[in-house]
């Protein structure tokens, strides 16, 4: 062999082995560590997402965290401190050999171990089965920190929901989503006993299906995360444009936001460049206003807007929403700065405890927040001497945000994600509006339809967390 083949020969060997410990290299971005985060609390979890955002990445490298149990330093997901079974799902044998097989093991030759699973905790030779195609993996085995083996079973939904019967897996992973729901209600079941965790990561082109409206409804351990071409800096624009463009209409936003065809359409049907905004330093002579959902049965929100009263246009400047926590931690997002704004609420701030007879709205300002002296309603009609309590009807207030993103009178700082997540799944269904996953949105309605209300510093700040209280009606139906 010539030295020039020699070199050649020990930089490929150089190159194999460090792709041997290819998980190392991972840098997740912000929306794939709360993924990974929302482990913790939701044994349900979906990532409905853009084409070539990093979906099937991120749950390739969670399940080889899994398998192995060498967790990094950042990790505050979900951990398995014993070797584990992990299930993962793939349409057909082709789909679980090129993309699944692919992305944990690299391959099983020479470049076995070059995937998300390093190849020393590899444990002998991966299993194949018949499947008129070659070299397609059943099973292998990983080595797991605690000195166990871990062992992967790599399905296909083309086996028919009663393969995925019979065992309890710590993990299921479904890369794409399977034509018979029942597959993924088997997994549900199968985690129970283990109490396991499922994900599903894909791309929304068969539209509103079952599985999307199990996690767009949520609940209790249901965890739903979209991601866009925007969420993705390894895409370049002139890459993510030309392709676009290439796509056929009715599934471009599917395979470039995440966005699944909405029964009738979303009910914000405008381009989400033109209401983003880069973060800038909002000038002290705007108005400011807060508004805040409380989270009853569903997840709590909290927005904080900015309106420029001489251009007429409002900002949403910051925003979040969080399930499962208490009013302090609420109010501690709401005080976290400028606690001199005023907040506005739904009527549902008015319910009483059964046990004190306290309101939401009570413990909220016993807790320093400045909650406006009434829930939130729209300003009187022309001839009325007061503003009217009771049901407010949302479709003005949806009218009133869609002109305005229309019209360039609304912006939202860029960095405000699940603000856009919920923009991006906000449709109707039969005429209706239907109202899920809608908390921030529902936070920023109130914060708007009180803007009359706004207060800025260089004119005075008044406070209403002594003021009396007035019920309304909620907007939620």
């Amino acid at each position: 062999m010539s030295d020039l083949a020699r070199i050649a020969e020990l930089t490929r060997q150089f190159q194999l082995q460090v792709s041997r410990n290819r998980i190392a290299t991972y840098k997740p971005y912000p929306w794939q560590k709360d993924f990974h985060a929302a482990g913790v609390t939701n044994p349900e979890r979906m990532l409905m997402a853009a084409n070539r955002v990093g979906k099937t990445v991120s749950a390739a490298c969670e399940v080889s965290f899994h398998l192995t149990g060498d967790y990094p330093e950042w990790w505050v997901g979900r951990r398995f401190d014993k070797p584990t079974l992990v299930w993962t799902g793939s349409p057909t044998n082709e789909t679980s050999k090129d993309i699944v097989q692919n992305e944990l093991l690299g391959g099983i030759g020479e470049t076995l171990g070059t995937g998300w699973v390093p190849r020393a905790k590899i444990f002998g030779r991966p299993t194949t089965r018949q499947a008129g195609v070659k070299n397609v993996v059943d099973t292998f085995s990983v080595r797991h920190k605690s000195g166990g083996l871990s062992l992967c079973v790599l399905k296909t939904y083309e086996q028919g929901w009663q393969k995925w019967q019979g065992t309890a897996p710590h993990v299921v992973w479904m890369d794409e989503e399977p034509d018979d729901y029942k597959i993924f209600s088997e997994s549900q079941t199968r985690i129970l006993t283990s109490k396991g965790i499922v994900l599903v990561t894909f791309t929304p082109l068969l539209g509103v299906t079952e599985l999307v409206q199990h996690f767009m409804q949520g609940g209790p351990g249901i965890y739903l995360k979209g991601a866009t071409w925007e969420d993705a800096p390894h895409l370049k624009k002139e890459d993510r444009d030309r392709l676009a463009s290439s796509y056929r209409a009715h599934e471009r936003k599917a395979r470039t936001q995440g966005i699944p065809m909405m029964g009738e359409g979303g009910v914000f049907p405008v381009d989400e460049e033109d209401i983003t905004v880069d973060p800038f330093r909002i000038p002290e002579h705007w108005a400011r206003i807060k508004g805040c959902d409380f989270g009853i049965n569903h997840p709590a929100a909290g927005v904080e807007i900015a309106w420029d009263r001489e251009a007429d246009v409002i900002y949403l400047i910051d925003c979040y929403r969080k399930s499962d926590e208490k009013v302090p931690y609420h109010a501690a997002w709401l005080n976290k700065s400028n606690k001199w704004i005023p907040v506005a609420w739904p009527h549902d701030g008015m319910n009483r405890e059964k046990s004190g007879g306290k309101t939401l709205a009570a413990h909220y300002r016993e807790h320093d927040v400045n909650m406006m002296s009434k829930s939130a309603r729209y300003p009187r009609a022309q001839g009325e001497t007061t503003d009217k309590g009771g049901p407010q009807p949302v479709e003005p207030i949806v009218d009133e945000m869609l002109e305005r993103m229309s019209t360039g009178r609304f912006k939202a700082f860029a960095n405000l994600r699940d603000f856009f997540e919920e923009v991006r799944g906000y449709h109707r269904k039969d005429g209706q509006i239907v109202a899920i996953r809608d908390d921030i949105l529902k936070a920023l309605f109130y914060a708007v339809m009180m803007k009359r209300y706004a207060v800025s510093p260089s004119v005075g700040v008044r406070s209403f967390s002594s003021a009396p209280t007035q019920s309304i009606a909620s907007m939620r139906s």
